[in-house]
C-alpha cells in the first residue's frame, strides 16, 4: 500500500502547468524577436552556435526534476508488513441523493455541496467505524464499499456530483436496498444508514424498504436537505449557472424539502429525522445516536510498518538537475557538421 507522509506537498505539482505556460510565453516572445531579424536560415548564419532545440530539452529535464522533488518532499511510503487487528466499531453507510434538485441553493452553496462538506467532517471524526457510500437519483450505485480507509472515503466523496448517475429521479427505496446488499449482514457489527436527501419526487416505496432494513437489524437515520419553502433548481453549463429549470408551463421549478416523507422513513427505520441548516448539518445529532449503538469487534487487516521511498525521488531529481546543467544551450559545431547520411562521390 502506498501513502504519503506529507501529502500536502503534492500541491506543488500544480506549479508544473504554470511553468509550462510561462515557458511557452517566453519561447513565443523569443521567436518573434528572432523573426524580426530575418528568416530562421538567415538568423542561423548570424548566430550559428545557438541551438533552438536544446532549451526545450533542458526544460523537460527541469520539469521532471521538479516533479521528482515534489514527490520526494511528500515522502511516499510503502507498506511492508500487514497485521490483523481486532477493532471495535460500527458499520455506517451514507445514502446520498445526487438528483438535480440537490443543486438548489437554499443551503449554501447548494444542498449537495453542503451535504458533502458535512460528510467530510463526519469522516474526520470517525475512529474505528467503517463507512460506505451509496449514491442515488433515479437509480442507486455503490460509490464506496464498506471500508476502514477514511482517506479513500474522502477521495471518493470529492468526486460525487449530480452527473455521476445518468438517470434522474429519487429512488430512495432502491438506495436502501443497495445499502443492505453492501452491508456484511453476517458480521456482528452494529449497522446504520444515514439517508441525506431532499425527498422530492421519490419514486418507490422507501418506507417499506426502511422496514425491511429494520427487520435485518439496520437503523436508518434521515437528514433532510433543503427548506419547506424551497428554491429554484439551477442549470449549469461548463460549470457556470445559465438559468433555472422550467416546468411545462414555462414557470421556474421550485424544489421543496419533503419533511413528511423523511420522518416516515426515519420512523420505519427506527432512526431519527433531522433537518439540516447552514448552521447545523444534523450529522452531530445522528452520530450521537450511532455512538449509543452497541459496538462490536471485527477483524481488520492493516499495514503496520511503512518504509520511506523519498530518497529515490530526491536522487532522481539531483541526477536530472546535473544533466540539465551540463546540457549547453549552444550547438556543438564539430558534431553539427557531421552528416552520417551524406553520400560522397568517388
Amino acid at each position: 500500500m502506498l501513502r504519503f507522509a506529507h501529502i500536502e506537498f503534492l500541491w506543488g505539482l500544480v506549479l508544473i502547468p504554470l511553468f509550462m505556460i510561462l515557458y511557452l510565453v517566453v519561447r513565443r516572445w523569443k521567436r518573434k524577436a528572432l523573426k524580426s531579424l530575418g528568416d530562421r536560415e538567415t538568423v542561423g548564419k548570424i548566430i550559428p552556435e545557438v541551438s533552438f532545440s536544446r532549451p526545450g530539452i533542458k526544460f523537460v529535464f527541469f520539469l521532471i526534476a521538479f516533479a521528482a522533488l515534489v514527490i520526494g518532499l511528500s515522502d511516499p511510503q510503502i507498506g511492508t508488513k500487514m497485521e490483523e487487528a481486532k477493532k471495535t466499531g460500527s458499520d455506517l453507510i451514507v445514502l446520498l441523493d445526487v438528483s438535480n434538485s440537490m443543486l438548489a441553493g437554499d443551503l449554501a452553496p447548494n444542498r449537495l455541496e453542503n451535504a458533502k462538506r458535512a460528510i467530510s467532517q463526519m469522516i474526520d471524526n470517525l475512529h474505528n467505524d467503517r463507512i460506505g457510500i451509496v449514491i442515488f437519483a433515479g437509480e442507486a450505485y455503490v460509490q464506496l464499499p464498506i471500508t476502514t480507509d477514511h482517506s479513500a472515503a474522502k477521495l471518493f466523496l470529492d468526486n460525487i456530483n449530480t452527473n455521476i448517475v445518468p438517470t434522474q429521479g429519487t429512488a430512495i427505496g432502491a438506495a436502501i436496498d443497495m445499502g443492505l446488499k453492501t452491508f456484511d449482514l453476517v458480521s456482528g457489527t452494529s449497522k446504520a444508514m444515514i439517508l441525506m436527501t431532499d425527498g422530492e419526487n421519490h419514486e418507490d416505496d422507501a418506507v417499506q424498504a426502511a422496514e425491511r432494513a429494520r427487520k435485518k437489524g439496520v437503523t436508518i437515520h434521515v437528514i433532510g436537505l433543503g427548506s419547506p419553502e424551497g428554491a429554484p433548481v439551477p442549470i449549469y453549463k461548463n460549470g457556470s449557472p445559465v438559468g433555472f429549470h422550467l416546468d411545462e408551463a414555462g414557470k421556474t421549478v421550485v424544489s421543496k424539502l419533503n419533511e413528511d416523507m423523511g420522518k416516515e422513513i426515519a420512523a420505519a427505520g427506527n432512526g431519527v429525522y433531522v433537518r439540516a441548516s447552514n448552521a447545523n448539518s444534523g450529522l452531530p445529532l445522528v452520530m450521537a445516536q450511532v455512538d449509543k449503538m452497541q459496538k462490536n469487534t471485527y477483524d481488520s487487516k492493516a499495514f503496520k510498518n511503512y518504509e520511506d521511498r523519498f530518497q529515490f525521488f530526491l536522487a532522481l531529481c539531483f541526477v536530472l538537475l546535473i544533466v540539465e546543467f551540463f546540457i549547453s544551450g549552444r550547438k556543438n559545431l564539430k558534431l553539427s557538421g557531421v552528416n552520417l547520411f551524406e553520400v560522397r562521390k568517388p
